[in-house]
């Protein structure tokens, strides 16, 4: 008859579980995959999945008492690191989503507003363009796979019971600033075209004052704000590869890759 003894299981039950949190954790908050089009069922079927194919390469995971203090906090270590590596690219994301809003904003569209499928709450219509926009771009350039390697060589750098360095993860939430730069610099070109198109409609009604500007100006400026949307199209490709790069740049400092 085969006997188990209690170290034996566990250290099988570490060597699965103490992964699954992180991984959960990363995929629960991510974008895309942890938000509400994705139902937690399978959120959670694909972390023990993804659990599966990378326990067996993974070292030996310390051997701790099941519901002891010293396991409870390994649990909360890594839902902590795979929560950071989630905030940062929904950071990102953010990054074209503030950036749409305030241009919807400043061409009049601000009242064109939808719900969101993923968050649940309602966003401009142009914010939730950009945001199919970059989840298409991330989708088609593998982004998701690079996230899933760096989840992978986190286990190598940041090992389960190696403890976090608060220097180290002070450094890169200074670093975090760059996000609403990065927003205001994508849209600034087509904000300063369209605060010229507002000046002209002022200088018309300063020289005609009988005519009627909120009759034309408004759906003049929205016009003409989606023409140049539509200019900016060109240039978004090159604008979401250079903050993918910092993001996932970001993502390798974080969990200690150089």
């Amino acid at each position: 008859m085969l006997e188990l003894s209690n170290a034996q299981i566990g250290s099988w039950v570490a060597q699965f579980l103490l992964p699954l949190f992180r991984i959960a954790a990363l995929l629960m908050s991510m974008p895309i995959i942890g938000t509400q089009l994705v139902p937690p069922r399978v959120r959670l079927y694909l972390a023990l999945a993804i659990t599966l194919v990378l326990a067996p390469t993974l070292g030996p995971m310390p051997l701790v008492e099941a519901l002891s203090v010293r396991a409870l906090l390994l649990i909360a270590e890594q839902i902590l690191i795979g929560v950071m590596l989630g905030f940062v690219l929904q950071l990102f994301f953010q990054v074209f989503i503030v950036s749409g809003q305030l241009l919807a904003m400043q061409m009049g569209l601000g009242f064109a507003s939808m719900v969101d499928p993923a968050n649940g709450v309602s966003v401009p219509v142009l914010g939730q363009f950009f945001n199919m926009l970059v989840i298409l771009l991330f989708l088609a350039m593998n982004g998701h796979l690079v996230v899933l390697e760096i989840l992978t060589e986190s286990f190598v750098t940041l090992p389960v019971g190696g403890g976090l360095s608060t220097n180290h993860l002070w450094e890169v939430a200074s670093k975090l600033g760059w996000v609403l730069g990065a927003g205001l610099l994508l849209v600034l070109p087509a904000i300063t075209a369209l605060l010229v198109v507002n000046l002209a409609f002022g200088l018309m009604t300063r020289a005609a004052p009988q005519l009627n500007i909120f009759s034309i100006g408004f759906p003049l400026t929205l016009v003409l704000g989606l023409v140049i949307v539509w200019i900016g199209m060109a240039d978004i490709l090159a604008q979401y590869q250079i903050f993918v790069g910092e993001s996932l740049a970001m993502l390798r400092e974080l969990v200690g890759l150089r």
